[in-house]
Formats: C-alpha cells, sequence, structure tokens
C-alpha cells in the first residue's frame, strides 16, 4: 500500500541523513521534496500543509543532540509527526458496555461491510473468547443477508434468522433483543450501503442508531478510494456519529493517502485494516508500526506477532533441536517454505525487516517471487519419503519422475538440491560445537549489544536471545527501542554475513534461485503454541 510513498520519502531522508550539517534551507528544499510525495500519495492538502508546517517548526528550531547527525534529527521529527498524524495510539473495539455490546457497521456500498462484519466476529470469537450474534440489516441488495448467514456458518458465529419484509430498523432492534435472551456479548448490525451518499440512507442510519444504541459506529472504507474515502467519513461523523475507522484492501497497490488524511481529518482513530481476503486477515492499527514501515525502518513486532500465530510452536521446537545436530532434510526446507508462505512470503517479510524494504524489489527483478515457493514445495512433494529425507538417492531417473510429477524440469530440481545443501551447511555451522556454534555467538553477540547480556533464566538455549513467549508486544517495542537506542541499526548486527542483518542465512548472494532462509524464522525456540 504505501510503497510509493516508501520509496519516495525514503530517498528524500537518505539526503539529508548523509550530511554533516543541516542549514534552513536544506530543511526546506526537503519538505518541498515531502510535500510532493504526500501529495502524489493522495494525502489532502489541508492535511500535508499542517504536517509540513509542524515539521519545519521543529526541525529547523531543533536542539540536536551531539551523537547525532541534524539530517538523523529531522527523519526522527518526519517519523514522530507522522505518527502524530496516524493518532499516537492504536484503539482497538472497545467492549466496555453492559452485554450485548452493540457494533453498528457503515459505509458505501462495495467497501467491504459484510466481509468485515464476519472478520471481526471471528476475531472477537477466537481471540477475545466472546459470544458473537451477527444481523444483516440490508434488505436491498440481494442475497445480502444470504452471504452474512453464509460467513456465520463458515466461521461459526451465530446469525440471526430472517424474516422477509421486516424493516432494517425493525431487525436491528429484533437482533438487539435476541442477543439479551441468547446470552451473547456482542452484536454486529451489518448495515445497508449505497453507491454514493444521500438523504434517505443517513435517515435510515440515524434511525438504526436510535432504535439499537450502538456503542461501537465502525465507518468500513475502501482504501484504494483516495480523496472521496475522507470526504465519505467527514459526512458520515457528521450525520451519524463514528467512533472508529476500518480500512479494507490495505494489501492493494493503492497510494496509501486515505489511511494518512481520514484519522487527522475525522479526529477518529483507525482501529483496524483489512489485508486480505481470507477471513483471518484483519490487524489491529498500530500507528508507530505503519510509519516504521513507511520510512523503511522496518516492523520487527507484527513480524514476531505474525510468527507467535502462525508457527506451530512442536515443530517450532523440533526444528531447533534439529538445527542444535546440524541436520536438515528436505522435509525440514519444505516446512520452511510453507512457514515462509503464512508469514506473508518474502514480500511481507522483507517489508517487515528494517533496512530490508529495498530488497523486495531486488528480488522481484531477480525473478523472485512467491510462486518460486509452490514450484518448490512441488517438487518436495513429487518425493518419496526416503527421497526426501536423503537426497544423495536422487539420480537421473528419479530425478526425471520427479519433474514429471511436479510439472518442472531437471534444472530447477538440481537448483533445489544445491539450495538445501547450502541451507543443511548452514545449520551444520550454526549448531556447531566449537565455541558454542555460529548461530550462538551471534545471537550472545547481539544481547551483549543490546545490554541483555545479565537477563539469566529468560534467556534459555540461545546464548543470550530472550524467550519470545514470555514477551508481549509492548516488551517488544521496548526491546526494539533498546536496540536502536544501542546503535543498533540495520545491517549493523553482530555476525550476520553480507552485512544486511535482520535474518540469519541473508548472505550477499542469493543461491539456488532463493536467498539461504535457514531457520532463520520458524527455528525460533520457545514460541507458544497456537490457541
Amino acid at each position: 500500500m504505501f510503497e510509493n510513498l516508501q520509496d519516495r520519502l525514503g530517498s528524500i531522508l537518505n539526503g539529508l541523513t548523509g550530511r554533516g550539517a543541516l542549514s534552513e534551507a536544506d530543511v526546506t528544499a526537503a519538505l518541498r521534496e515531502v510535500r510532493r510525495a504526500l501529495l502524489e500519495a493522495d494525502v489532502s492538502l489541508e492535511v500535508v500543509r499542517s504536517f509540513t508546517d509542524k515539521v519545519r517548526e521543529k526541525a529547523v528550531g531543533a536542539d540536536v543532540v551531539k551523537s547525532i547527525k541534524p539530517g538523523q534529527m529531522v527523519v526522527k521529527i518526519v517519523h514522530d509527526e507522522l505518527v502524530e498524524m496516524l493518532g499516537s495510539e492504536g484503539v482497538g473495539i472497545d467492549l466496555r458496555a453492559a452485554a450485548p455490546v452493540v457494533i453498528m457497521m457503515v459505509g458505501l456500498q462495495g467497501s467491504g461491510k459484510t466481509t468485515t462484519s464476519g472478520k471481526i466476529a471471528l476475531r472477537l470469537t477466537s481471540r477475545d473468547k466472546k459470544k458473537v450474534l451477527m444481523a444483516s440489516l440490508d434488505t436491498r441488495r440481494p442475497a445480502a443477508q444470504e452471504q452474512l448467514r453464509q460467513l456465520g456458518v463458515q466461521t461459526g458465529v451465530d446469525t440471526l434468522p430472517v424474516i422477509a419484509g421486516q424493516s432494517p430498523t425493525d431487525i436491528a432492534a429484533r437482533a438487539v433483543q435476541a442477543a439479551k435472551l441468547g446470552g451473547h456479548d456482542v452484536v454486529i448490525l451489518d448495515t445497508a450501503g449505497r453507491t454514493h451518499i444521500d438523504e434517505p440512507l443517513m435517515q435510515e442510519m440515524a434511525e438504526i442508531k436510535r432504535r439499537s444504541n450502538p456503542h461501537e459506529i465502525l465507518l468500513v472504507a475502501d482504501s484504494l478510494t483516495g480523496q472521496d474515502a475522507v470526504n465519505l467519513a467527514r459526512n458520515f461523523d457528521e450525520r451519524v456519529g463514528i467512533t472508529g475507522l476500518v480500512l479494507t484492501r490495505m494489501d492493494g497497490d493503492g497510494r496509501g493517502g486515505a489511511a494518512l488524511s481520514m484519522r487527522a481529518v475525522t479526529g477518529k482513530p483507525i482501529k483496524l485494516i483489512g489485508v486480505g481476503e481470507k477471513m483471518t486477515e484483519l490487524e489491529e492499527f498500530h500507528p508507530r508500526r505503519i510509519a516504521d514501515r513507511i520510512l523503511g525502518m522496518g516492523d520487527i513486532v507484527s513480524l514476531v506477532e505474525k510468527a507467535v500465530e502462525n508457527i506451530d510452536a512442536d515443530k517450532a521446537r523440533a526444528m531447533a533441536e534439529k538445527m542444535a545436530k546440524g541436520k536438515f532434510d528436505l522435509n525440514d526446507l519444505a516446512d520452511q517454505l510453507r512457514q515462509m508462505k503464512s508469514l506473508g512470503g518474502m514480500g511481507g517479510i522483507m517489508g517487515m525487516m528494517p533496512g530490508m524494504a529495498g530488497m523486495k524489489d531486488k528480488l522481484a527483478a531477480s525473478g523472485m517471487s512467491d510462486k518460486v515457493f509452490d514450484r518448490q514445495i512441488a517438487i518436495i512433494s513429487s518425493m518419496t519419503k526416503a527421497e526426501r529425507a536423503n537426497p544423495d538417492m536422487l539420480k537421473h531417473s528419479r530425478k526425471k519422475r520427479i519433474a514429471a510429477g511436479s510439472g518442472t524440469d531437471a534444472a530447477e530440481i538440481n537448483k533445489l538440491l544445491k539450495m538445501h545443501r547450502q541451507m543443511a551447511d548452514m545449520m551444520k555451522a550454526m549448531g556447531g560445537k566449537g565455541k558454542g556454534g555460529m548461530m550462538k555467538q551471534m545471537m550472545g553477540g547481539l544481547a551483549s549489544k543490546m545490554g541483555l547480556g545479565g537477563m539469566g533464566g529468560g534467556m534459555g538455549g540461545m546464548g543470550g536471545m530472550p524467550d519470545l513467549s514470555k514477551l508481549d508486544p509492548k516488551q517488544l517495542e521496548a526491546l526494539q527501542k533498546q536496540a536502536e537506542a544501542a546503535g543498533l541499526k540495520p545491517g549493523s548486527m553482530p555476525g550476520l554475513p553480507g552485512g544486511m542483518g535482520g535474518m540469519p542465512g541473508l548472505g550477499g548472494r542469493l543461491p539456488g534461485g532463493l536467498p539461504g532462509l535457514g531457520g532463520g524464522f520458524p527455528g525460533l525456540p520457545g514460541i507458544p503454541k497456537k490457541k
């Protein structure tokens, strides 16, 4: 979503950080480029003016700390103002009210209200252990009520039975009554939309609000609609009074201006963002993390949270034990590839790694994409159990059979085997005995640089690396800030090859058509079991 803006701001701010001293003219010239970049990204003019004025005011009169270059100071000011513009703290759905808590979903037709209602219901059911009832108030769109019922079946969430001929306001009142009788904690009202804002729609929304007394009114907006989304938010807020925003299609290739403008224009927090079509692809909106991503600083905390949700604890522990023994077969490689896909593929992971955002383009240019994962998993799946455990068995006749079974050729199989050998060698180096193994040395060096050397009991097994299962997101963020304060910038991690930092095995070259992503994520011990 923010890739173009990230590239533009990155190049502008990189030009500043390289200089020893900055004049007022330098700051003015840089801010002119920042203003242009934000306007091109579809951020509203009033928000851009306010943003650049605040940055200029702070940058020109900033007290520059001796150990920090003036250019770095400007980057920090831009970052802080970006966080302020997005809303300084992440705000979740507020359920602090007498049950049943009513959540009213509003927005234009086609913005994704019904799907988002299902996603929120699933999230509240699985994560917050709430009993949820969904009700469709859309009596105009054909099969809208049936769509919500199907989503209820798919997610295991209760839906209000449909009675033909009822008005939206009557359905809302019946839903609240049914929730009280059924002992539900939350009621989600999926209201009707229009192709544009009109008076009958607003009157209907106001009447539903009066009859159901919602605790949360969430405006669902398509983030690809740009400036129209800002006008939409303003209109709904003035007429109905929204409590928060949900932005859908944040995984699209839009310019991201709506997300940056809507919070600043309405003063209402962005609570959730839809990042895909699957029912689980809904994330909380963390302003600081989004600002980090926009400025190319990565988002390690979200990456670790994603890993905790997606990586199977038992497999991770077994992998860690195999790593310690220096063993790594093709079954392990297939597991690693599948887990990489569940974390968002190469592009998703690179975007969250500090200083690695630029690598996505280089990988794409080299022909690397997530389709490579699918082909390599297909090759491994076409092998017998014995062949996967012992790749040395693979001679010409076997490769011919595997190529026919996976729809590939012998050259791709050879590339995969070469990559596996390199990763297996790296596993031996990481888990090797002398001096405690490369992985242990690397993690120990990293921990000492971050000032974590004396944490004792919580650092089991990884030479100074804390157990991720015992850290909540706030502790992870504190750890990241501590690392930055210790001078641990992207690319400066001790013991990592190629000066690229962040992931073991990501050296200066790409072996066998895929980076040597050996155990960097799935091999993390201490990750809790999936709920």
